[in-house]
């Protein structure tokens, strides 16, 4: 049998800051594990990836994305929340433990308990020649039209130039990418909410929400066993606050609300003040 080229190995601190250059390689992110992140790897045609399991959560969303991605064939594994920081690959390749793979990832030596390093090695065994994804699902949602707007996204990388203003509820782990501020929200949002992602290694599931003070949006995360991570529609249905920055602390908003209640009061703020900031 000829001898199969190993593939290249890829680190990046999301699955959506990939370029074609993640074809056919093994993509080590600092993307949660969810579903939205594995239909971005597999439409991106990687030959394995390795996400961040995102404190695992409600209905193990934070790793649901493994099992989308075996059902396609392509070998998929995560690291513990509490071993690296989310939306960093580095610091995932460097010391990141894995708890959970695929069944396609486990025919390739692949175990919970394995570093991410040992983990990527193993993976750059991997056949080319990924599937195509299903269709996405919509990922993006108009909650309220009436101004301000609030939008439910899968993905923090879906915010644009429509939510300028907007109050955004994402999908999202609430982690700055590589811990760099410029990457907390694309636009300035009235007020955005995130997942916690368990919090998890130097509570980077969280970081996002001082780099938003100072940008004055009310910005708060909630727990990812209440809602689950990737799931927009999730997050303000079920989720339970569970940090809140000084922005949204000075409109009275505390850990142990609801997402919908965050929602509620930073709109009847905006139709006093017409700004919370």
């Amino acid at each position: 049998m000829p001898v199969t080229q190993p593939r290249s190995v890829l680190i990046a601190d999301s699955i959506t800051r990939v370029g074609t250059d993640a074809a056919g390689a093994v993509v080590i992110n600092g993307s949660h594990g969810g579903i939205y992140a594995a239909y971005v790897a597999a439409k991106l045609r990687v030959a394995a990836a390795v996400f961040n399991d995102a404190g695992v959560g409600r209905d193990q969303a934070g790793v649901a994305g493994l099992d989308y991605l075996a059902a396609l064939g392509i070998p998929a594994a995560a690291v513990g929340h509490d071993t690296a920081r989310i939306g960093d690959g580095f610091d995932m390749m460097e010391r990141g433990v894995v708890t959970h793979a695929n069944s396609p990832a486990v025919a390739l030596g692949c175990r919970p308990g394995a570093p991410c390093r040992d983990t990527a090695a193993a993976l750059q065994q991997a056949a080319p020649g990924a599937r195509e994804p299903p269709p996405a699902l919509e990922a993006a949602f108009l909650l309220m039209a009436e101004s301000p707007a609030a939008w439910a996204l899968d993905s923090a990388s879906l915010v644009g130039a429509e939510q300028i203003g907007a109050i955004v509820v994402t999908g999202s782990h609430g982690g700055l990418l590589g811990g760099r501020a410029d990457t907390a929200l694309k636009v300035d949002a009235l007020a955005a909410l995130f997942s916690d992602a368990g919090i998890g290694m130097d509570e980077a599931g969280v970081t996002r929400l001082p780099a938003l003070d100072r940008r004055g949006i009310a910005a708060c995360t909630v727990a990812a066993s209440s809602a689950r991570i990737g799931d927009a529609r999730s997050t303000y249905e079920d989720g339970i606050l569970t940090r809140v920055n000084q922005c949204a602390a000075t409109l009275g908003i505390a850990p142990g609300m609801t997402a919908r209640q965050f929602v509620d009061i930073v709109r009847r703020v905006a139709a006093g003040t017409g700004r919370t900031k």
